[in-house]
């Protein structure tokens, strides 16, 4: 690392007893060195951990200030200085944790070599830290794929066996519906009981079709067709056909670009099935009153769609858990749990992301990012998804 790049903190017990040394390093090309007692330096160590400390244990290193610095920094890497009578401390101080220790006098050139060491050796801990956190998420994310395609799996064959006989019952309650229709012997307090007990058998086969129809779709990948249009046209179809709902809530909806051309080429129909369902979701939320808006920006590579509303917003432990399949805060019988789940599916389809920011009373934005020219994952690259419905 070049010493422009390394941050030095020089402990001392009294002001200006590091002054001196702080000049000898600034000579030498160091420009991020702070001097000054431990309490001082405590809010710099803080902001950033990782940096180089220079300890003089004959100048206000005294007992246990090497474990107070660790222990308000672990990635933090100490050298000592201490006079010859003074290397007994030192040694203890290596055991305490300390990355090395010099003797009194030393050449500057030491001093500056043990800190490029250090500081070398701050970098690889935290790229081994990062790498670690990397395999971890992409553990993570291979285990959630895999259930993600046995549950698709089993999700399409329940289905598929569930529609055989949704077909036998849907056949049977027209069949008495006709036969009511037709039987002239039956009072009309029957007829009108048997008309509003099969209506509500209809509705329930409905919505059970609904729910099959999404777990099959959810388990087949949809076919991308790429083609250039404008994300402003989108967002006012959008509205245009969410209004009859938006309208029976009580709820506005507007859309509105804040920066950048429209212009993107992508897949119209899936991105406006993903735009429907994130402000379907958010009229539902808000209710009466409320306010749901489509944000559109960009610039020459990205875009991003924001749908905002003004609700109540998500607690923080479902923030994630809403991408879930079948993971629903609605009340029963007004969603299945696989709207958010879907359209996160098509962002990634679309090589872009689909993300959540909330906090409780202060409603929720979600996030649709795509490259303006859409570069679609591969077959190989992600699990099947798909899907045609919103939740």
């Amino acid at each position: 690392m070049k010493p422009g790049e390394i941050s030095v903190l020089l402990v001392e017990r009294e002001a200006g007893e590091m002054a001196s040394l702080a000049e000898d390093l600034a000579g030498k090309g160091f420009t991020r060195v702070r001097f000054g007692s431990l309490v001082e330096l405590a809010p710099s160590l803080a902001k950033e951990p990782g940096q180089v400390v220079v300890l003089d244990l004959d100048r206000g290193g005294g007992p246990g200030l090497l474990e107070r610095i660790k222990a308000r920094s672990a990635q933090a890497e100490v050298i000592l200085l201490t006079g010859p009578e003074g290397t007994g401390r030192a040694v203890k101080g290596l055991n305490n944790g300390a990355f090395d220790y010099l003797v009194k006098p030393f050449e500057l050139e030491h001093l500056v070599e043990n800190i490029h060491q250090a500081a070398d050796k701050i970098h690889w801990t935290e790229e081994e830290a990062l790498a670690e956190r990397r395999r971890a998420r992409m553990e993570q994310r291979m285990d959630a794929a895999e259930r993600l395609a046995s549950l698709g799996t089993l999700a399409a064959g329940v289905a598929h066996e569930i529609n055989n006989p949704l077909a036998i019952i849907s056949e049977a309650v027209g069949w008495l519906k006709s036969r009511v229709e037709k039987d002239e012997s039956a009072s009309v307090n029957l007829r009108r009981d048997f008309d509003l007990a099969l209506n509500k058998v209809e509705k329930g086969l409905e919505r059970v079709r609904r729910i099959t129809h999404q777990l099959i779709n959810s388990t087949i990948r949809q076919e991308t067709r790429i083609k250039e249009f404008h994300l402003d046209t989108l967002a006012s179809e959008v509205v245009e056909l969410t209004y009859k709902m938006a309208q029976y809530a009580g709820v506005d909806v507007f859309w509105r670009v804040e920066s950048g051309e429209t212009g993107i080429w992508s897949d119209p129909f899936q991105i406006r099935q993903v735009l429907i369902n994130l402000v379907n979701n958010g009229i539902q939320a808000v209710g009466s009153g409320g306010k749901v808006e489509i944000l559109i920006n960009g610039n020459d590579q990205k875009v991003r769609i924001q749908v905002r509303d003004n609700g109540p917003g998500i607690p923080p432990e479902n923030l994630e858990r809403i991408f879930e399949p079948f993971f629903s805060t609605k009340p029963p019988g007004k969603g299945t749990g696989l709207g958010l789940s879907v359209s996160r599916g098509i962002a990634a389809n679309l090589g872009g992301t689909l993300t959540v920011e909330s906090k409780l009373g202060a409603g929720a934005e979600f996030t649709l990012a795509l490259d303006r020219v859409a570069e679609p994952e591969k077959e190989e690259e992600r699990p099947e998804q798909g899907g045609k419905e919103e939740g």
